[in-house]
């Protein structure tokens, strides 16, 4: 069975590029019928935050990658860790070290000074060196001292490590506590992850995790390395950027499924299809697929595909966003229908639907000072001349009907459309821009264009 893991630490919140490697891990183990587990990396207690593993939890229901069974967290199962490592302890696989930190520190510093890598010498491998007084040793494992070991990346293809560039790393620090790489091996295997699905940033980490793997005897997993997201300028993704918390993106009106198609083609492609639905995801995707090269963040796709989502979700569900995340109630609106087409007819945010829709559902309390030059006493006059020309038809409902009324009264009056538009708009919205006159006129009613007439009427002369 395929099984897939995605591994947040909970110190800080989930930013999209974790939310991709999330979204990789999640569409394989669909697409294979296997199982994709969540493991709150705590074992930081200093650094960690309740509520950023909320908030973690909180972004994996915003955008509906449901994981398998209860989350793990690393937190509670420092008895697994501690058995492990006394079992190497005992079986010769691991051992104390007494060497300090400053012994450490000057060792490096005169490698370093004769052109070599800093690294722990291994001075304490054999056990010949005995304990020393109030130093409390941290454990190490036994790395191989020669050859190599390849693996093959699903993504990068064949990765030889040496292992003269491996040391005995640390796999309890002097305080008992366990560290990253073996914690992680650990739980990989007895959660039985076949395949981990993570950035390249950690491909460094590989070479240590297999020496885990292979002293406890464990079968290792599939490794596929991410390469990473970068900027337009083609450097490492900021917060300016994009990097910023998923959340957020839901807080400036982005929809779940336009996330989720953004990050998806940011290293994975099907020939030239641009969007996918969630069901074409899981039908296509495969990460063995990935490119080896990083992924650029395009803001403008991202914007591109939220507006081709809003245009095709339905009313009912954006104004029940619009309602319960961004306090913009239309419900019940006599022409709620129209009003939604018209405000996410170019709108590629929920932000922007709201604009919109504000404007129609607030009166103008202010004019734009350039536009208000338009409000001759000519103008004025026209304005309501064509007020009075609606009600005299008979009251049209419809986009269609209004527009075929104002298209009568041009010829009627003589008017050119500029001369009613830009006053009419300033009117009904404070400014002479505006949507479509007859899907406004269609959406205010006669009595609400009156209305905010008279308030236009009532601006000018104060």
């Amino acid at each position: 069975m395929t099984v897939t893991r995605f591994a947040p630490s909970p110190t800080g919140y989930l930013h999209i590029g974790g939310l991709r490697t999330a979204l990789f891990s999640w569409l394989w183990a669909r697409r294979q019928g296997g199982k994709f587990l969540l493991r709150i990396e705590d074992t930081d207690l200093a650094r960690n935050s309740q509520a950023a593993t909320e908030a973690i939890l909180e972004a994996f229901e915003w955008v509906g990658m449901s994981h398998d069974g209860e989350a793990v967290y690393q937190s509670q199962r420092f008895d697994l860790y501690r058995r492990h490592i006394a079992r190497l302890l005992d079986e010769g696989k691991a051992y104390y070290c007494y060497m300090s930190k400053e012994v450490l520190d000057a060792l490096r510093e005169e490698q370093q000074k004769r052109g070599e890598r800093p690294r722990y010498d291994g001075r304490y491998r054999d056990g010949t060196l005995g304990p020393v007084e109030g130093v409390e040793p941290v454990v190490r494992i036994k790395a191989p001292l020669e050859g190599s070991v390849t693996i093959e990346d699903g993504i990068k293809g064949p990765v030889t490590f040496n292992w003269d560039e491996v040391d005995d790393f640390i796999i309890a620090r002097a305080d008992g506590s366990p560290t990253y790489n073996f914690v992680v091996a650990i739980d990989d295997a007895f959660m039985g992850v076949s395949d981990v699905i993570r950035g390249d940033d950690h491909l460094s980490n590989t070479p240590k995790q297999l020496v885990v793997y292979r002293a406890l005897g464990f079968k290792e997993p599939k490794f596929f390395h991410v390469p990473m997201i970068l900027n337009e300028a083609g450097k490492k993704l900021s917060k300016r950027d994009g990097a910023t918390d998923v959340m957020e993106y839901k807080h400036q009106g982005y929809l779940p499924e336009a996330l989720l198609n953004f990050l998806v083609r940011l290293g994975w492609s099907h020939g030239d299809q641009e969007i996918f639905s969630l069901e074409e995801m899981l039908a296509l995707f495969d990460p063995n697929d990935i490119n080896k090269s990083a992924s650029a963040y395009n803001p403008s796709k991202l914007l591109w595909l939220n507006g081709h989502y809003i245009k095709n979700s339905p009313n009912d569900r954006l104004i029940k966003l619009l309602h319960e995340e961004f306090e913009c109630d239309i419900r019940g609106h006599d022409a709620q229908e129209i009003l939604l087409d018209l405000c996410k007819e170019k709108a590629q945010t929920l932000e922007e639907v709201k604009a919109q829709a504000q404007l129609f559902i607030s009166r103008p309390t202010a004019y734009n000072p350039k536009d208000l030059a338009l409000a001759t006493p000519q103008a004025l006059e026209l304005l309501e001349r064509f007020v009075a020309h609606l009600r005299h038809s008979g009251g049209p409902h419809l986009p269609v009907e209004y527009q075929a009324e104002i298209d009568r009264f041009l010829k009627e009056s003589g008017a050119k459309m500029p001369a009613l538009g830009k006053p009419l708009r300033l009117a009904l919205f404070g400014q002479a821009q505006g949507p479509s006159l007859s899907d406004a006129l269609a959406i205010l009613g006669i009595e609400e264009v009156a209305a905010r007439l008279e308030g236009l009427v009532s601006a000018v002369n104060t």
